[in-house]
């Protein structure tokens, strides 16, 4: 994975419409990848990031989600969790491939390759930190608190 983000100069459909990861407006990034739309442990994380939406606006950060359901999951995901942060339908796993995130998982003793839950803070378009095989519950909290510590 490249640990910049204009080598991504390219548009993706989100909730709201579309957007250039390389061009988003606020000096800090954050893009979370989660394997699938109204399931437990991504309703956990989704809800999580909107609930601090607030407090990420106020540090100058876009947050994202992704995953790859369609524009039309995502919104009824965004309607029915009344999610306050844009996700991003990825179906042609490009943004997956770039930032390896496709990786076989054992659902109920079949393996199947699907998404690793992974997060990644950006600062003006580098890569800062990333976490890999996030676990849902408390995630959203503590990549807050990492971001407070990286402006420091």
């Amino acid at each position: 994975m490249s640990a910049q983000l204009s080598l991504l100069n390219q548009v993706f459909p989100t909730t709201t419409g579309e957007i250039n990861l390389s061009e988003v407006p606020t000096e800090w990034l954050i893009v979370y990848f989660y394997p699938k739309d109204s399931t437990p442990g991504c309703t956990t994380q989704a809800v999580g990031f909107s609930c601090l939406k607030d407090q990420f606006d106020a540090l100058n950060t876009t947050i994202l989600g992704i995953s790859r359901d369609s524009v039309k999951a995502h919104q009824n995901f965004t309607e029915k969790q009344n999610l306050t942060i844009d996700l991003i339908s990825d179906k042609e796993e490009v943004l997956c491939q770039h930032f390896d995130v496709i990786k076989e998982k054992n659902m109920y003793g079949k393996k199947v390759m699907g998404i690793e839950r992974s997060t990644f803070i950006f600062h003006n378009g580098q890569l800062v930190k990333e976490y890999r095989k996030v676990k849902a519950a408390g995630h959203a909290e503590q990549v807050l608190e990492d971001l407070k510590a990286l402006q420091g």
